[in-house]
C-alpha cells in the first residue's frame, strides 16, 4: 500500500460522563464540533445521535471512538464472569497479591475484592521453569475433566495464565485449542502480558477476560450502526486499534477515554512552541492530569483503582472532581466534593431535569462563571434559581450563605487538584514556572487562573473549543500496536545484532497488525525499548535499544540515583516494540473552525456586561488576535467558558489559543 493517509475525514467521539463530543476534521485541515447529552444507560446511543446530527452516521468516514465502557465495568463491577486455568499451587495468587497495605495501621482493612470465585480458579497439571525449559509437561487426559467442569458453569470467558509462559507459552496454546468452540472469550498471558511477575501478569489477563462481554457487546452494537470497517477504537496507550483487536484486549482500553486530549496537548505544544505543559481536563465527571514534555507521556505498566496492568498507556493521572461532582458534608461535618457525580442524568441542579444536590457547576453558576443565558451557545438555558437553592440547603447545615458555599466548592476542589499536580510534577526536574497549564474539557478553563496562582504558573493556555478537545486529539491520533516480552538476558555488553535478533519477530507481527487495522504500511514509525538492571536489583530503568546500551545504561543510573557500577554484570530484563502509523496533518489556525450544532444560537458581538456581581462576557469569535484585554472577563464558546481572573491579561496567539498571562 501507498501513501499516508487512507481517510481524507475523520470524526473523533469522546464519550464522557456528562457530555459525547464529537469532532469533524476534512481535508482542508478545518474542523467541527458537537455536544450531545451522554446516555448512562447505553453510551451508544449519545454516539449514535451524534453522528445522525453531524450527517455522518453512514459513509466511509474512519470514526476514531474514545470509549469508557471497559473503565465503567471495572470500576463499577459490571464486567462478565470469568474462570482462571493457571499452574496448580498458584490458584490464589489473585487473592494474595503483593501483600501490600494501602492503609498501614487499619486493623479493619477490607479484604481483596473477589473478582472470580475460589471454584472457577482451577489448579493445572504443569510446570515450565524461567528458561522456558518444560519441567512438567501437561497430561492431556486432564483436558476433558476441565471442560466438563466448565460447562457446567455460567462464565462468559476464561483467563489462562500459567507460571512463566512469557518464556514458553507452549501449554497455554495447548489449553486455548483445547476450549477452542466452546463460545468463551479466551485470554492468554503471553499474547495479553508477556512480562514476568505473577501477581500483575495473572491480574492484567483476568482483567481482559471480565472485560470482553461488556466490550463485545457495545462494539457490536456499533459495528452493526456504523458499518463493519469505519469504525476504531482508541487504546489507553495514545493510539487507535480495530474493533476485533479491542475485542480480544479490552484491557488496552481501560484509559480510552482521557488519551485524545493529551495526544492533541502534545501536538499543540509543538505546534505553539510549548514544549512543557501540564494538561488539566476537567470533565463532567473527573479531572485527568498529565506532563507533556515535549512528547506525549507514556509508561509502560499502570494502575487503576490500585490494582495493577502491565499495559502500555499514557501517563494520566485521574481524580473524581468535575463539573458535576457533588457536594456534600462527610462524618466530620467537613465539606467534601466528589467522587459522586451528578452525571448527564438528572445532572447539576441548574440543568433543570430533576436534580436537586449541589455540584460545582451549581457553584460556577452561583459565582457568575457561566454565562446566564446557558451552555453550548444558549441551547442549553440553566436555572440559576435552583442551582441557588441546591447551595443554601447545604449551607444551612454550615451555617453559612449559599455564596459561602459555592466558593467554599470551589475551594475544596481546586485543593484537590493542585496538590494532584504537585504529585505527579514531583520528580520532573522543573519547577512551576517552567510550566505552562493547557486546561481543556468543559470545565477546565473555569478554574485555570485559581489553579495557576495556587501553583505558581504565569502562562495559562486554552485551545479552540476546549470542551471537545479529546474528541479533536481522537481524529489525529495515529494507529498503534505495541508488544513486550521478558527476556532475562544477562551480558555485560549487548551486540547490535542481538538486539535484531530479540525484536525482529515483534516488529514483523506489529507491522501486519497496523497494516490489517487500515493504516498504510509505509512511513511506519517503530520505536525499540528495553527494561534493564543491574543484576540483583528490583527494578528497572527503560532505554531506547541501540548502540553502546551498557554504556547508556550506566549513565541514566549515574543521572537518576547518583551512582553507577560500571563493568558489572546487566540484566536485559524486557524489550518493547511500539509501532505507530503517520499521524494526519492539522491546521491549528481557527480559520476552519465552524460549530456544527444545529441548535446553536447566534452569540452577540463585543463584550456584554452580565448582572453587577458577575464578569462582563465576551465571545471567543470576536476576539482579535495580539490584543491583550485585562480580567476579570468571560469568554464564552459553544463547547466552554473561560473565566479569566482578575490579575490575568488575555490575548489570542496565532493557533487561535487563548492565553492567560499573570501580570507581574
Amino acid at each position: 500500500m501507498k501513501g499516508h493517509n487512507p481517510w481524507s475525514i475523520r470524526i473523533g467521539v469522546d464519550t464522557g460522563g456528562t457530555f459525547t463530543d464529537l469532532v469533524v476534521t476534512g481535508r482542508s485541515g478545518g474542523w467541527r464540533v458537537l455536544k450531545v447529552r451522554s446516555t448512562p444507560s447505553d453510551p451508544s446511543r449519545a454516539v449514535i445521535e451524534g453522528l445522525r446530527r453531524l450527517g455522518v452516521l453512514t459513509g466511509k468516514d474512519l470514526i476514531i471512538h474514545g470509549t469508557t465502557v471497559a473503565t465503567n465495568a471495572f470500576l463499577q463491577g459490571r464486567h462478565g464472569r470469568a474462570a482462571l486455568l493457571t499452574t496448580r499451587g498458584f490458584e490464589d495468587v489473585l487473592i494474595l497479591g503483593r501483600q501490600a497495605r494501602s492503609e498501614l495501621y487499619r486493623l479493619d482493612a477490607p479484604g481483596e475484592r473477589e473478582w472470580i470465585s475460589r471454584k472457577l480458579r482451577l489448579g493445572v497439571p504443569e510446570r515450565v521453569a524461567p528458561n522456558g525449559e518444560v519441567l512438567e509437561a501437561l497430561d492431556s487426559r486432564w483436558l476433558p475433566r476441565m471442560l466438563r467442569r466448565l460447562r457446567g458453569t455460567r462464565i462468559d470467558a476464561v483467563a489462562i495464565c500459567l507460571l512463566h509462559s512469557y518464556a514458553n507459552p507452549v501449554h497455554e496454546r495447548v489449553l486455548a485449542s483445547a476450549l477452542r468452540g466452546e463460545g468463551w472469550h479466551v485470554s492468554q498471558s503471553h499474547k495479553i502480558a508477556r512480562e514476568f511477575r505473577e501477581f500483575e501478569r495473572t491480574f492484567t489477563t483476568m482483567a481482559n477476560a471480565v472485560l470482553a462481554k461488556p466490550m463485545r457487546k457495545y462494539i457490536g452494537k456499533l459495528r452493526r450502526a456504523l458499518g463493519a470497517d469505519r469504525l476504531r477504537i482508541m487504546g489507553s496507550s495514545g493510539g487507535w486499534m480495530s474493533p476485533q483487536c479491542a475485542q480480544e484486549l479490552p484491557v488496552r482500553t481501560l484509559l480510552s477515554g482521557p488519551a485524545g486530549g493529551v495526544i492533541a496537548a502534545a501536538r499543540l505544544g509543538r505546534a505553539t512552541a510549548s514544549p512543557n505543559l501540564i494538561t488539566l481536563d476537567m470533565g463532567g465527571t473527573s479531572t485527568d492530569l498529565a506532563v507533556c514534555l515535549g512528547e506525549v507521556p507514556r509508561v509502560a505498566r499502570t494502575t487503576l483503582a490500585g490494582k495493577p496492568l502491565l499495559i502500555p498507556s499514557l501517563e494520566i493521572h485521574s481524580l473524581g472532581a468535575g463539573g458535576g461532582s457533588i457536594a456534600r458534608l462527610d462524618a466530620g461535618g467537613a465539606l467534601r466534593v466528589g467522587p459522586e457525580s451528578a452525571g448527564a442524568d438528572p445532572g447539576p441542579a441548574c440543568y433543570g431535569l430533576g436534580g436537586d444536590q449541589p455540584t460545582l457547576t451549581d457553584a460556577n453558576l452561583m459565582l457568575g462563571r457561566l454565562p446566564p443565558h446557558g451552555l453550548l451557545g444558549g441551547a442549553m438555558p440553566l436555572d440559576a434559581g435552583a442551582a441557588r437553592s441546591s447551595l443554601r440547603r447545604l449551607g444551612a447545615e454550615l451555617g453559612l450563605s449559599a455564596a459561602a458555599v459555592a466558593r467554599g466548592i470551589v475551594q475544596v476542589v481546586e485543593s484537590g487538584v493542585e496538590n494532584a499536580i504537585r504529585s505527579l510534577v514531583a520528580g520532573k526536574g522543573l519547577t512551576f514556572p517552567a510550566f505552562s497549564l493547557l486546561v481543556f474539557g468543559g470545565a477546565g478553563g473555569l478554574h485555570a487562573c485559581g489553579l495557576a496562582r495556587r501553583l505558581g504558573i504565569r502562562r495559562i493556555v486554552v485551545p479552540l473549543d476546549p470542551g471537545a478537545f479529546s474528541a479533536l486529539g481522537l481524529a489525529i491520533s495515529p494507529a498503534v500496536w505495541e508488544a513486550s516480552r521478558t527476556v532475562l538476558l544477562k551480558a555485560r555488553v549487548f551486540t547490535n545484532r542481538e538486539l535484531d535478533h530479540l525484536t525482529r519477530e515483534m516488529i514483523r507481527s506489529g507491522k501486519s497488525e497496523v497494516e490489517r487495522s487500515g493504516a498504510y504500511r509505509s512511513g511506519l514509525r517503530v520505536i525499540r525499548e528495553a527494561d534493564l538492571r543491574y543484576e540483583g536489583q528490583s527494578h528497572e530503568l527503560t532505554l531506547p535499544l541501540g548502540p553502546d546500551l551498557a554504556g547508556r545504561f550506566h549513565r541514566s543510573h549515574e543521572a537518576a540515583f547518583g551512582y553507577a557500577r560500571g563493568g558489572e554484570a546487566l540484566e536485559l530484563v524486557t524489550v518493547r516494540v511500539r509501532i505507530e502509523s503517520p499521524a494526519p496533518p492539522f491546521n491549528w489556525t481557527r480559520a476552519g473552525w465552524r460549530i456544527a450544532s444545529s441548535r446553536e444560537k447566534r452569540q452577540p458581538s463585543g463584550i456584554k456586561r452580565a448582572r453587577a456581581h458577575e464578569a462582563p462576557c465576551v465571545p471567543r469569535q470576536s476576539l482579535p488576535e495580539g490584543k491583550q484585554i485585562p480580567g476579570p472577563l468571560l469568554v464564552e464558546e459553544y463547547s466552554a467558558t473561560t473565566y479569566v481572573a482578575a490579575g490575568f491579561l488575555l490575548s489570542v496567539g496565532p493557533a487561535g489559543e487563548l492565553v492567560l498571562e499573570a501580570r507581574s
